[in-house]
């Protein structure tokens, strides 16, 4: 139970939190003080950490939703003994300091997830809990558990009122994921003040409507022994995730406690002195870390340590017993695909059938699915049309409801794209496992908050989006994504294909696997597509590349996708006029742009006009072509041939704006530069 100790390193926490925020006159002070005690019981007694290895596999994972509230988690991780200094601490939100404004995955040491778009961390948080959830069902043997960690999560009124939150928290229920605990910080104010200007919802109720465990602690300032009291009973849930309510004041001890102008803005100084003498601190001294708390922290960073030792123990010795398991373990841990399974990629020839890119996918996963056990994948309910599952898939289910069990990797995320996004984040900061999963790439568009965090955290998340154009046809406007192409290639680390044929659709699966460190979209056709000759998985890595060449060309058109076979009949018909002319297929803007600048003007070289030819908008297109031709207006609704006719996406309409482009040009006293020349020399 709590003693006056506890208290003691409660108040050094408050007092951290007040010298941090006010030292850098930035930040948010409130939910600090207020979760200090959250926090310390938390760290004391439950959650189970190896400061001096932050990637122990069976580690328990802490995530802070509510991210605003970071120099909270920044001074546990200083006082548990992670790599962070109190001059880091005292570094807070300057430029390239470990503590930055909010929490950053690979930035500072301890942090699980990127969080600040508020209800991202929690998602983040139920997709830590899926992968946990599948390691120990994959190797958990009856003599050895050795997966069992739980998932810790820290969220605010601001997290739950998001949509993102909502569907994470759904599927969670439904997922009956009882290592996910959740801590509710309900101190009633947000950045606009009162909670009750705007959210008076009953969460209690909500979250059992959810099928959660909901528990609460109605004074979560002082009654630390009712905190140690309510956590124990929540890790004591067999059968579902638990909410723990815990009544707070934000800014506890400030003399604007409780209000929003503690949320976030510092502390001004005479109030700081006020609360460090009622905490019995001296006011004149900054960043104070009693030497009985410190000691008490390295007690518990030894805790930690001595458990993760005793893991290792029985690691060795399971790995002895099964050989297999744990080499697989090892493997997946170093982020390493097995040998040889790009060897399982289908490969075509120009007379294969034509298919549709999304069957091709499904090729691909079919033929992939069991040479990468570590593929997580799943749907947003439209596993018939994107085709996301594999022939022998068995899916993610709680056992006792007989649709699968835990130990299977396709996961039905329903109709929840922005909560699938989030989870899928979560899943690989785990650490054992590729995320992959479907959509229509219109709503792609729904989960654009967690499609960045994916690419700023560096997390391979694969998201296979198909009826990619106006070639899905009869749904119209709403579903044709003429935009989303151009708003996913903005986004740096982020690689979007758009494979044209088989062939390119195994080479950007072929990247997409093996980039660790990057999200991929891959925007899959609902229409067939012919085998195309010229395009090998070898010339698709290169994300660019001459499917057609013409050493004396007057023209180059490039293309993606579905446009790329009609621009090969346009160069038919451009020959029949005695026009010579290139075809490029360029399926993924950035893997074209990591190529050596002398193989991209060789792809795209100076000299003659180069004319760009997809069914998206133009956006975009500047930095690899001089002229464009897109579709800059919403779609419409009709059978896709006609829908191609309507916006002049014909072989006929594209090899006549190519001539057109050919007689603009050809007269030219200036040699005509690619622009990727005028980049490179930009770049300088």
């Amino acid at each position: 139970m709590a003693s006056e100790f506890d208290n003691k390193a409660v108040s050094t926490i408050r007092t951290l939190a007040a010298d941090i925020t006010h030292q850098s006159n930035s930040g948010h002070p409130g939910a600090p003080m207020g979760l200090a005690p959250v926090a310390h019981i938390l760290w004391s007694r439950f959650i189970r950490c190896d400061p001096k290895d932050s990637h122990w596999p069976n580690r328990d994972r802490f995530v802070l939703s509510n991210g605003h509230a970071c120099a909270l988690q920044y001074i546990m991780l200083h006082l548990l003994g992670y790599k962070l200094s109190m001059d880091d601490l005292k570094s807070f939100r300057t430029l390239d300091s470990l503590t930055p404004g909010h929490p950053e995955f690979g930035h500072t040491d301890g942090i699980e997830v990127t969080t600040g778009p508020l209800g991202q961390g929690i998602a983040n948080a139920v997709g830590l809990a899926i992968a946990g959830k599948n390691a120990a069902a994959t190797f958990n043997k009856p003599d050895f558990e050795i997966f069992n960690n739980m998932v810790y999560c820290v969220l605010g009124d601001g997290c739950l009122q998001e949509g993102v939150c909502a569907e994470a928290l759904s599927l969670a229920g439904h997922l009956r994921l009882n290592n996910l605990v959740a801590i509710y910080d309900d101190n009633g104010i947000t950045i606009d003040g009162d909670t009750a200007c705007s959210f008076t919802e009953d969460v209690e109720m909500r979250l059992r409507a959810y099928r959660w465990n909901v528990l609460h602690v109605l004074d979560g300032n002082t009654d630390l022994d009712s905190l140690v009291k309510t956590l124990e009973e929540a890790k004591t849930c067999k059968d579902m995730p638990t909410m723990i309510r815990v009544k707070t004041t934000i800014g506890y001890g400030s003399e604007n406690q409780g209000t929003a102008s503690v949320h976030g803005s510092p502390l001004k100084e005479d109030d700081i002195i006020q609360l460090k003498k009622a905490f019995g601190f001296n006011p004149d001294e900054t960043f104070v870390v009693p030497k009985d708390v410190q000691e008490a922290y390295d007690g518990y960073r030894d805790k930690g340590g001595k458990l993760h030792s005793e893991w290792k123990d029985l690691y060795s010795k399971y790995s002895k017993k099964y050989p297999d398991e744990a080499a697989q373990i090892d493997r997946r841990l170093a982020h390493k695909l097995p040998e040889g399974w790009e060897k399982k990629l289908p490969t075509y020839k120009p007379s294969d059938k034509g298919m549709a890119s999304r069957k091709l996918s499904e090729a691909v996963l079919n033929a992939i699915a069991d040479e990468i056990p570590e593929l997580l994948s799943g749907s947003a309910d439209l596993t018939g049309s994107n085709n996301t599952r594999w022939s022998n898939a068995v899916d993610f289910q709680p056992p006792e409801t007989r649709l699968g069990n835990y130990d299977g990797r396709y996961i039905r995320y329903g109709v929840r794209e922005h909560g699938m996004g989030a989870i899928m984040n979560g899943i690989h900061a785990y650490g054992l496992h590729i995320p992959s999963s479907g959509t229509f790439l219109n709503f792609v568009s729904y989960a654009i908050g967690a499609v960045r965090l994916s690419a700023l955290s560096k997390f391979q998340v694969i998201w296979i989006a198909t009826h990619d154009s106006i070639g899905l046809g009869e749904d119209g406007p709403t579903h044709q994504p003429v935009e989303t192409a151009a708003a996913l290639r903005s986004l740096p680390n982020l690689d979007f294909w758009r494979p044209a044929d088989g062939n390119e659709t195994s080479g950007a699966y072929k990247v997409a696997l093996e980039s660790y460190t990057t999200p991929s979209v891959l925007a899959l056709t609902r229409q067939n597509l012919p085998q195309l000759e010229g395009s090998s998985i070898e010339n698709t890595v290169k994300g660019g590349y001459a499917m057609i060449e013409d050493k004396e060309a007057t023209i180059t058109l490039v293309s993606t996708g579905s446009e790329v076979h009609i621009c090969a009949e346009a160069l038919k018909l451009l020959k029949e006029q005695g026009i010579k002319a290139r075809l490029v297929s360029m399926p993924c803007f950035r893997v074209f742009d990591l190529q050596p600048l002398e193989y991209r003007l060789k792809v795209l070289p100076s000299g003659h006009p180069i004319l760009s030819v997809e069914a998206y908008t133009t956006f975009g297109w500047g930095k690899y072509a001089h002229v464009h031709h897109g579709i800059n207006t919403f779609g419409a609704s009709a059978p896709y041939e006609d829908v191609y006719r309507k916006f002049k996406m014909t072989p006929e309409d594209i090899s006549s704006k190519a001539a057109r482009v050919v007689d603009a040009f050809k007269n030219s006293k200036t040699p005509l530069v690619s622009p990727i020349e005028v980049e490179a020399e930009f770049a300088k």
